[in-house]
């Protein structure tokens, strides 16, 4: 089946670009991925979940960012790496846009529980080297390491300081930014005010009990009211957009 707006009512060959453009200013935006019973993951990661159209949407979204986000847990068990150029959407950055070719990719770390030598430190090009974001209290001879190659931000005493980080970010030049997760981290952005915009892509599966939701941990300061701002169909799967009520 071919792709279609559902709402609003569009082209069945709908401006992906246009659809998923930043707004001025300041913008985190989350992509996640559930089952239809709310499951984020399937086995531990979330590949399961997705499909050929949401696998393009996601290469789009990391394309039209300054700078992916995620969490040290997510970043060990989707076994991250940095973006490749191979896998974005090439006409959209990159030469003539005055953007480097990949967004860096940003790891939230309390403890620094990252390994110094992994392809996510080591790999990175010099002009989007990984950022870790840190705390003050973190292991000196472990930051020392990873700034071998990584740009560490210290944000936060004992626990990292999402407004501080998410400010820091932003005082970088990177401020179209794109959280990949993973629940915790959502989490923490949710209740800390900093999420502005939820693309959820929801599949034709029963996952089952056990697996975790797209937001897990503290549950923060309550229910957060979204708008829908589109919706996309493909073979039975849902891509939603949401922004942040404020918004």
């Amino acid at each position: 089946m071919s792709l279609r707006q559902l709402f609003p009512v569009g082209a069945d060959e709908p401006d992906l670009a246009a659809l998923y453009a930043y707004p001025d200013g300041r913008w985190l935006r989350a992509n996640m991925v559930s089952s239809a019973d709310g499951a984020a993951t399937l086995g531990g990661a979330s590949a399961g979940l997705s499909f050929d159209t949401d696998r393009r949407v996601f290469a789009l979204l990391r394309t039209l960012s300054d700078v992916i986000l995620v969490g040290a847990a997510t970043a060990r068990a989707e076994r991250y790496k940095p973006a490749r150029p191979h896998e974005l959407w090439r006409e959209l950055r990159g030469e003539g846009s005055g953007r480097t070719l990949t967004p860096p990719i940003a790891v939230i770390t309390a403890r620094l529980d990252l390994d110094p030598d992994s392809p996510l430190i080591t790999a990175a090009p010099p002009d989007a080297r990984t950022i870790v974001i840190t705390t003050a209290r973190a292991p000196a001879d472990r930051r020392a390491d990873l700034a071998r190659h990584a740009d560490v931000i210290v944000a936060g005493d004992k626990a990292v300081d999402l407004e501080a980080a998410v400010g820091a970010l932003a005082e970088r030049g990177h401020r179209r930014m794109l959280t990949e997760g993973g629940p915790n981290l959502l989490a923490q952005l949710v209740a800390a005010g900093l999420m502005d915009e939820l693309c959820l892509t929801l599949g034709p599966l029963m996952a089952g009990p056990g697996a975790s939701r797209i937001v897990t941990g503290d549950p923060g300061t309550g229910p957060r009211p979204l708008t829908l701002a589109h919706v996309l169909e493909d073979d039975g799967f849902l891509l939603c957009r949401y922004t942040s009520k404020d918004h």
